[in-house]
C-alpha cells in the first residue's frame, strides 16, 4: 500500500508535469485543417433569430453590445483558440478531400468556415468595446487566414468561399476602423501580409477540368466497359445522369434546359462515343480560361469578352451546363484585391498621415486611391477610399468609420446609405 507520503510525492511530480506541459507553446507542426475541423466540431449553439434581429437592427448597429452577448461571444473562445492556432501552423493545409467523386464531392468545410466569419460580427465589437485590442486582432488574422487556407482543394467554389470571407473581414474591420489603436492597425497590415497567398480563380482551371470533362469521359468509358456491345445501355445510363441533372454546374435547377437530353443526342450522333466527343470538345476551353483569367484587368477585359462570344456560338449543348461561370466571377476577385489594397492604405494614412496614405497605388489605376473625408447627417465620420476598378456595376469603394454614430452601409452598392 501506497504512504501518504509517496502519494504526495506522485502528486508533486504529476503537478510539475502538467505545469511544464503548459508552458510550452501549442504545436504549429499540426495540419491547420484537422484544428479547423476541430474548431468546428465546438462551435456553439446557433444564435438565436432574436439575437439575429438585434445585431442587424439600426439599434445593434449603433449602440454596444448589450451584456448578455458576454455569454454568446464566450460560446465561440474554444473555437476561436482552434482557428487562431491553425493560423500560427508552419506545415500546409490539407483538408483531406477525396475528389474522385468529381461533380458529387462532398466540401463540407466551406459553409462552416464562413460561419466563423459571420462569429466575427459580434465577436469583433465585443472585443474592441471592452478593450481587448490584442483578442481582436487575433480573431481578424485568424479569419483571414483561414479564409486564405479553405481554397487549398484547389475548387472554383472554395475560392468563391475565400472571396466571401476576406470581404466579411475586410467590412468588420473598416466598420470598427477608429476602435483600433495605431499599433494593432499596424499588426494587421503585418498579418494580413504574412498570411498564405490568395488562391486565384485561374489556379482553380485545371481542378475544374478534372472534376468536368475529364470525370464524365472517365465514367462513360467505364459504362461502356461494364456493357460491351450494348451503346444502348450506356445511353441510358447516361441519360439517367442527364435527368438527375448531375451534370448541373453553371445553372441553377430552375434555369434548366429541359431539352438537354435531345440537343446531346443530336450533337452526339445518338452514340455514347459522341457523348465522349463533345466532352473532349471542351476540354480546350479550360487552359485558354487560365491564361484569360491570369492576365491584369485591361487585357483580361478584351480577351474575355471575345471568349465568352466564342463559348456562345458553339453548337455543344454541354458547355452551357459544364463550362465553369468563372469570368463573372473575377469582378469580385478584383474587388478583394482592390479592399486589400484600399485597408493598407487606410492604416498607412492612420499611421503617417496623408504622406503615408500616398505611399500605397490603386493596383486598377494610376495612383493613390481617390480619398474624401465622409460626413453623414452633417458629422464627420470617417473616411472613404475608391479605386478606379469599375468591373462591379457600382463603385468599388470602402468608407472606413471613425466615429459611432447612426449605422450606414461601408461598402457595395448602397455604401454611405443608412441602414434601416
Amino acid at each position: 500500500m501506497k504512504t501518504a507520503k509517496s502519494i504526495c510525492l506522485s502528486l508533486a511530480i504529476m503537478t510539475f508535469t502538467l505545469v511544464s506541459v503548459r508552458s510550452e507553446p501549442f504545436r504549429t507542426d499540426i495540419n491547420p485543417a484537422l484544428l479547423y475541423y476541430q474548431a468546428f466540431l465546438l462551435a456553439p449553439n446557433p444564435l438565436s433569430d432574436a439575437d439575429w434581429d438585434y445585431l442587424g437592427s439600426k439599434t445593434g448597429r449603433s449602440e454596444n453590445l448589450p451584456e448578455r452577448f458576454d455569454a454568446i461571444v464566450a460560446g465561440y473562445n474554444e473555437q476561436f483558440r482552434l482557428v487562431r492556432q491553425a493560423a500560427q501552423a508552419t506545415v500546409p493545409c490539407d483538408w483531406g478531400i477525396d475528389m474522385s467523386a468529381g461533380p458529387a464531392t462532398q466540401l463540407p468545410h466551406l459553409s462552416r468556415a464562413k460561419a466563423v466569419a459571420v462569429a466575427l460580427l459580434f465577436r469583433l465589437p465585443w472585443e474592441l468595446q471592452h478593450g481587448q485590442q490584442d483578442a481582436a486582432r487575433d480573431d481578424v488574422l485568424a479569419t483571414f487566414t483561414l479564409a486564405r487556407n479553405v481554397p487549398r482543394d484547389g475548387t472554383l467554389i472554395g475560392v468563391l468561399v475565400q472571396q466571401a470571407v476576406e470581404a466579411i473581414v475586410y467590412a468588420n474591420v473598416a466598420g470598427h476602423f477608429g476602435e483600433f489603436s495605431a499599433t494593432t492597425l499596424k499588426q494587421l497590415e503585418d498579418g494580413f501580409d504574412a498570411a498564405p497567398a490568395r488562391i486565384s480563380l485561374a489556379a482553380t482551371v485545371a481542378m475544374e477540368l478534372t472534376n468536368g470533362p475529364i470525370f464524365w469521359e472517365r465514367t462513360i468509358q467505364e459504362l461502356q466497359a461494364a456493357n460491351p456491345g450494348d451503346d444502348a445501355k450506356v445511353m441510358d445510363e447516361i441519360r439517367a445522369h442527364v435527368d438527375h441533372h448531375d451534370f448541373l454546374y453553371n445553372v441553377s435547377v430552375e434555369d434548366w434546359n429541359t431539352n438537354l437530353w435531345e440537343e446531346i443526342v443530336t450533337a452526339s450522333g445518338g452514340t455514347s462515343e459522341g457523348v465522349v466527343r463533345l466532352f473532349r470538345e471542351i476540354e480546350p476551353l479550360y487552359p485558354r480560361l487560365a491564361e484569360i483569367m491570369s492576365h491584369p484587368e485591361a487585357a483580361y477585359e478584351q480577351q474575355s469578352k471575345q471568349f465568352d462570344a466564342e463559348i456562345k456560338k458553339s453548337q455543344n449543348p454541354l458547355i452551357p451546363v459544364l463550362f465553369p461561370n468563372a469570368m463573372h466571377s473575377r469582378s469580385r476577385e478584383c474587388r478583394t484585391q482592390a479592399w486589400e489594397t484600399m485597408f493598407r492604405a487606410a492604416a498607412e494614412y492612420k499611421l503617417h498621415g496623408e504622406a503615408g496614405l500616398k505611399t500605397v497605388l490603386d493596383p486598377f489605376g494610376n495612383g493613390p486611391f481617390a480619398f474624401h473625408r465622409f460626413v453623414f447627417e452633417g458629422v464627420d465620420r470617417g473616411f472613404e477610399l475608391k479605386s478606379a476598378y469599375a468591373g462591379l456595376g457600382f463603385p468599388c469603394k470602402i468608407i472606413f468609420v471613425e466615429k459611432n454614430g447612426t449605422p450606414f452601409s461601408v461598402e457595395g452598392p448602397y455604401a454611405g446609405k443608412a441602414i434601416k
